[in-house]
């Protein structure tokens, strides 16, 4: 690094965690110029400014949906408060950020070292926004949806802006492009996805240990109620396949229609032929 770009990194690195000039540049001379190995450097030195701001919880923020030629990209990027998520700069930096996470693949090493328009990389970018900001703002997830043999839509749910909002959903669909119907129910399965938050498509792909703590919660308040054991035995089959049908997209009463499920709706639709691949929601901060 030359010293002009050396300077630079001292500075944004002490815009960041309020640490002095000498011990910025020992951390940047032993990462490398790296920022967010900068940072994890002087919080192993236990520089108290430094390790106070990284550790305050980012659960509010944004999520962000970005789409060309039946490709699709979902980010979510979180900071402390509404507050924050807010601030035009914010949401300039996430809606790039955004952009790049769609020609990146989803891919978040390729992400962050990615130039953004400023020709700085998205890393350098972060710190330089959190030392703007004064909050914690992390990038914290994404996913990618690119089958071009698949119908992939998506969805945000309360838009601050155009795919910009606190809850966005990826579908992929396997049909006819050709068939409208089809198109117009991926839409539809979007919103009813990001209002009833399925954990899994059917039976076979829900997390075996959620079954199994599910399972031991309705066996113990089950024995806790007194019932007779036979009866509990089948009052417990009954709930664990009740929460199994609450819980599995195909299995869930059709939002906009709640006589039928979502795997009656989609066999109407494509006869038979149509399948869903796989979906992902993301919530901000959920899970924080």
């Amino acid at each position: 690094m030359s010293p002009d770009n050396i300077l630079q990194k001292v500075k944004t690195l002490r815009e960041a965690t309020g640490v002095g000039f000498k011990d910025c540049k020992m951390a940047i001379d032993e990462t490398k110029g790296d920022i967010d190995k900068a940072i994890e450097f002087l919080r192993k030195k236990g520089i108290a400014k430094a390790n106070k701001k990284m550790q305050r919880v980012a659960a509010d923020g944004l999520i962000s949906i970005s789409e060309n030629n039946n490709k699709i990209s979902i980010l979510e990027v979180n900071s402390e408060t509404d507050f924050v998520a807010k601030n035009e700069e914010f949401i300039k930096f996430v809606e790039e950020v955004s952009q790049l996470t769609l020609s990146n693949s989803g891919k978040i090493e390729k992400i962050l070292s990615s130039i953004m328009s400023n020709n700085n990389n998205v890393s350098d970018n972060l710190v330089t926004l959190i030392s703007k900001i004064g909050e914690k703002i992390t990038i914290r997830r994404c996913d990618f949806f690119s089958d071009q043999d698949a119908i992939n839509c998506s969805y945000v749910h309360t838009e601050i802006k155009k795919n910009l909002g606190k809850i966005g959903v990826l579908v992929s669909l396997q049909g006819s492009k050709n068939n409208e119907n089809l198109l117009t129910f991926g839409k539809q399965l979007c919103m009813h996805i990001a209002a009833l938050s399925p954990l899994a498509i059917d039976k076979e792909g829900l997390d075996k240990n959620i079954l199994a703590k599910e399972k031991e919660i309705i066996t113990e308040e089950l024995k806790n109620s007194g019932k007779d054991p036979k009866i509990s035995d089948k009052i417990a089959i009954g709930k664990l396949n009740k929460f199994i049908n609450d819980n599995t997209l195909l299995n869930q009463e059709w939002i906009i229609e709640p006589k039928k499920k979502v795997k009656e709706v989609l066999k109407e639709i494509g006869s038979g032929e149509t399948k869903i691949n796989k979906f992902v929601r993301f919530k901000v901060g959920e899970g924080v």
